[in-house]
């Protein structure tokens, strides 16, 4: 090979914190990230809040935008800040997509809006579904339904009732008699509605039967179906149920023709499915008895290539200068790998959210298939499985840059089991040690960082001494590792993110990074 070869080993959900308490990555066995830190060119790098083009630094990040920061090496307005700019400007409401949902319901239909009810900021925020009803009253709407998915996992475990009670009291002050909005449905995330990369179309069938068939187990109110689920059940948010709110024993809020459906969630990995439901015509994934007539939109566009919805409001960034792109011109050959649950983020996020190569010649993209199992019941996932196939491929010289993303930190993590979460933080580490000695072999330059930190803050402070601990499952505030293997490079002065990979991997690569991109880490 006419360069050393670079792999980047992108840690998903590994963050840095000097605080031991449930904190998975701390107290995991983990020999071989030890000695990389101890060894190695090292530095932490920022990956939420502004740095990933978020609203502030309160926000945590995630691993869409952290993938798109790594892979565009730009800053670009992300997710929720996106969605407030369009709503501070009304422009959301000036689009031809907002225009006929309100023309399709306005005189004898409802507008339905799905998504899940938080402010969480990864996946929806609640102030955007009150901005949304109080606009669709004022265009003459008379007839609102919200169905809600329930978080628990970019939020407290156990918040769901702060976010009902947050919405109701929103409805008693836009209730009316000309105007009524109230809870149709709802469940957890991750028990209806919200699967991604089509792992488990189980889910989002589910989410159909409650939502628009107005099918399961009836309810006064929301808060009435949470309360009983938790005391039947015991499980946090995300893995409540479904219910459906019900008078007189009819379902309060089907999906019926001559209706209008938004999803109001702005993340595009968890909504792409149950758009395809509302959106083909021709849908085999599961039956959906019928599909009502009725104008659907996201609020964005899921899938740029893939068209996914047919209609949304906010309008995605436009990417460009992708490093992706900047490779390919420059003849370099590049590999992608990971599992199911986070491919897309290797390939689609990572290319500026473009699902398709840039060359077919120089691009090889794989995907290990996913487990369809709870995540704490198998915390090694396919770290194994993608780390054969990656050594393989790094010892065929075939590729100048190589690049893949182990989920465990991440997807066990949010399941708020702490020991589970260790294996998975200690499966990663074994598998690092292996690609280690493949880049080795070879005389390669190792990457290792993270797109985000979860594990390595698994327990919420307790409020008073010798409180039980209470699962944290949502995302961290934290820095996250920068360690180059095998080469000898300086750090250089700066404070960096991970919009700063971008140029580092091309001064790895001996190129001279674009133009557009922010500094590399290294000298």
């Amino acid at each position: 090979m006419s360069k050393r070869p670079v792999v980047l080993v992108v840690m998903d959900g590994v963050g840095i914190s000097d605080k031991d308490y449930g904190n998975a990555v701390n107290n995991a066995y983990t020999p071989t990230l030890h000695e990389l830190k101890a060894t190695s060119p090292n530095t932490a790098i920022k990956a939420h809040g502004l740095a990933v083009g978020l609203p502030s630094d309160g926000d945590m990040g995630n691993s869409e935008v952290g993938h798109n920061a790594l892979g565009c090496g730009q800053i670009y307005s992300q997710g929720a800040k996106l969605v407030n700019e369009s709503i501070e400007s009304k422009d959301i409401f000036k689009t031809d997509t907002w225009k006929a949902l309100v023309d399709k319901c306005k005189d004898h239909g409802k507008m339905h809006f799905i998504g899940l009810l938080s402010d969480g900021n990864v996946h929806s925020h609640i102030n955007h579904l009150m901005a949304l009803i109080e606009q669709a009253k004022a265009d003459g709407i008379k007839e609102v339904r919200v169905h809600a998915l329930l978080d628990g996992r970019d939020v407290p475990e156990t918040s769901a009732l702060i976010y009902l009670d947050q919405i109701e009291a929103f409805f008693n002050t836009v209730n009316d008699d000309h105007f009524h909005a109230c809870i149709a449905s709802g469940g957890g995330r991750m028990k209806i509605t919200m699967d991604r990369y089509q792992a488990n179309w189980l889910m989002v069938e589910a989410g159909w039967h409650t939502h628009v068939l107005g099918e399961g187990r009836q309810f006064a109110s929301a808060k009435e179906a949470v309360e009983t689920y938790r005391s039947e059940t015991g499980v946090i948010d995300q893995d409540l149920p479904a219910f459906v709110i019900a008078k007189d024993g009819k379902p309060v809020g089907t999906i019926e023709d001559g209706d209008s459906v938004v999803l109001f969630n702005f993340r595009g990995d968890r909504a792409q499915e149950i758009s395809l439901a509302f959106d083909s015509e021709v849908f085999t994934e599961f039956d959906r008895v019928r599909k009502p007539d009725v104008m659907y939109a996201g609020m964005l566009q899921y899938d740029g290539d893939l068209k996914i919805p047919n209609n949304f409001l906010v309008y995605p960034p436009k990417i460009k200068h992708t490093l992706s792109e900047y490779l390919v011109k420059n003849n370099i050959r590049s590999y992608a790998i990971s599992e199911t649950q986070k491919y897309g983020h290797v390939t689609y996020f990572w290319n500026g959210n473009n699902s398709q190569k840039f060359s077919e010649e120089l691009e090889d993209w794989v995907e290990i298939k996913s487990d369809v199992v709870p995540f704490e019941q198998r915390p090694w996932m396919k770290s194994a499985e993608i780390t054969d196939t990656l050594v393989e491929a790094i010892e065929s010289g075939k590729y100048d840059f190589l690049r893949t993303n182990f989920p465990n930190g991440d997807m066990v993590g949010h399941t708020g089991n702490y020991e589970a979460t260790i294996i998975g933080v200690e499966a990663v580490d074994l598998c690092l040690e292996r690609i280690m000695k493949a880049v080795k072999k070879v005389n390669g330059i190792l990457i290792v960082t993270a797109d985000h930190g979860n594990a390595d803050e698994m327990y919420e402070k307790p409020k008073k001494e010798g409180d039980k601990p209470k699962a944290k499952t949502s995302h961290t505030l934290n820095k996250v590792p920068f360690i180059i293997y095998n080469k000898d490079v300086e750090i250089a002065e700066g404070d960096f993110g991970l919009a700063n990979v971008a140029s580092t991997v091309a001064k790895l690569l001996e190129l001279e990074p674009d133009a557009h991109w922010l500094p590399a880490i290294i000298k």
